[in-house]
């Protein structure tokens, strides 16, 4: 099953995390001193907030798989369907370790499509060269490809 993803960035985690709680009526699954998820079940969905990366709003949209089976799916889907996309494989991103891809649609709204293989300690993960793809950068509007990316210190 899939699980619908969600990364806004904000500026004061705080307030926002407050915010988000009594919105969801529940505290976040993880915390950390820049980021907070919300991993709920009704409805289904990968909440990600954080004082990372650009302008306040969101930042990108997501499905997450419960399994690589379902990730090799929806990519088959993808490239049957003749969508651009930037396979970055296993990358460290959000305090986890996952295998994802992204695709951006034509408005350069960024879609990860990723599983979740394990959580880390921080954010960007384990050291990766800078040009590491682990979250999309700045997509220019009406472009499928390339997907920029941005630097591991600034990552989704």
């Amino acid at each position: 099953m899939k699980r619908f993803h969600v990364h806004v960035h904000v500026e004061d985690l705080a307030q926002s995390i407050a915010f988000y709680a009594k919105l969801f009526g529940a505290s976040p699954t993880r915390q950390e001193r820049d980021y907070a998820k919300w991993m709920l079940d009704d409805p289904r969905i990968n909440f990600a907030i954080s004082m990372r990366g650009g302008k306040p709003g969101v930042d990108h949209l997501g499905l997450q798989t419960d399994s690589e089976e379902e990730l090799a799916a929806l990519k088959r889907q993808a490239e049957a369907a003749d969508l651009s996309l930037q396979d970055t494989g296993e990358a460290s991103c959000c305090y986890a370790r996952s295998d994802k891809y992204w695709i951006v649609d034509p408005q350069g709204i960024a879609w990860e499509q990723f599983h979740t293989l394990r959580d880390i300690p921080t954010f960007g993960g384990e050291a990766q060269p800078a040009a590491a793809a682990c979250c999309p950068g700045d997509a220019p509007r009406g472009k499928s490809v390339p997907i920029a990316v941005k630097s591991a210190g600034s990552c989704c």
